[in-house]
């Protein structure tokens, strides 16, 4: 099924993980997509793979720079003719510490990863969007967005229940015009970035890397962590005809893990 067939799709942070997952799923869906990241060499090998032509770009750049962010929704529209759906994915923290420990830095770098790139993105698109009277936000939130049970991670928390409230207030300004904006709450996942920040978020907490990911296995009704796949469905789903009326969700995909 096609659903997707004739929409342009921008998805930050695509080369890899949940981003990656949805790009494959909207080329799937009929979608022609462009994928951002920091590494042209990873999203050239990332096209190579696809083998799809024209129906993806990659577009280099670094989403804490508001210019590259801006600059890369206007070279989406230049080279595709528009933006039809945004999935805000890229974004994450490092410097895990108690807050009487965490560093100005770590605090500013997930501030502008996680949130100030999600409203440069949206802000840039959004016209396109108005203009056309039809859209689809899609922000990739965390399970962490909707509760505060985790140690030394207080950043990413704050900032993705900040991404969470974005959300719901970019949905009730523009729910008249076409256009919708939801969030994809994801349990644990172990994508590459996991695989990169996991580490060292469980040595503060006092575990192994294993011990970590079997933590929050366990917090979960399913007792495993969740699939790429799992929540890429969910992100395929919300740009079609039959979920223009959910917006402003915040949608888990956590395993059950906030029960």
């Amino acid at each position: 099924m096609r659903e997707l067939e004739g929409k342009v799709a921008l998805i930050t942070g695509g080369t890899r993980g949940i981003g990656r997952g949805i790009a494959e799923s909207f080329l799937e869906a009929g979608a022609r997509v462009a994928i951002n990241g920091r590494s042209p060499e990873k999203g050239a090998a990332t096209l190579k793979d696809w083998d799809c032509g024209s129906e993806a770009i990659f577009l280099a750049g670094d989403v804490t720079n508001q210019d590259a962010v801006e600059g890369i929704v206007d070279e989406t529209i230049r080279q595709l003719g528009r933006i039809d759906i945004l999935v805000n994915n890229a974004g994450g923290s490092s410097g895990f510490a108690p807050i009487h420990e965490l560093s100005e830095a770590a605090w500013q770098e997930a501030s502008t990863w996680i949130l100030d790139s999600c409203f440069w993105a949206t802000r840039r698109a959004l016209p396109d969007m108005l203009d056309r009277g039809w859209g689809r936000i899609i922000n990739i939130s965390s399970v962490e967005g909707s509760q505060a049970n985790k140690q030394n991670v207080s950043h990413y928390i704050t900032f993705k229940h900040a991404m969470n409230g974005f959300t719901k207030a970019a949905a009730f300004e523009y729910g008249e015009s076409g256009i919708t904006v939801n969030a994809i709450s994801p349990g644990a996942v172990e994508t590459d970035l996991m695989l990169t920040s996991g580490p060292a978020a469980a040595e503060t907490m006092g575990l192994t890397y294993e011990a970590f990911k079997e933590t929050y296995a366990q917090e979960s009704a399913i007792k495993r962590l969740n699939t790429v796949e799992e929540v890429a469905g969910l992100a395929r789903y919300l740009p079609s005809d039959v979920a223009g009326g959910i917006t402003g969700a915040i949608l888990r995909v956590d395993g059950g893990s906030s029960l």
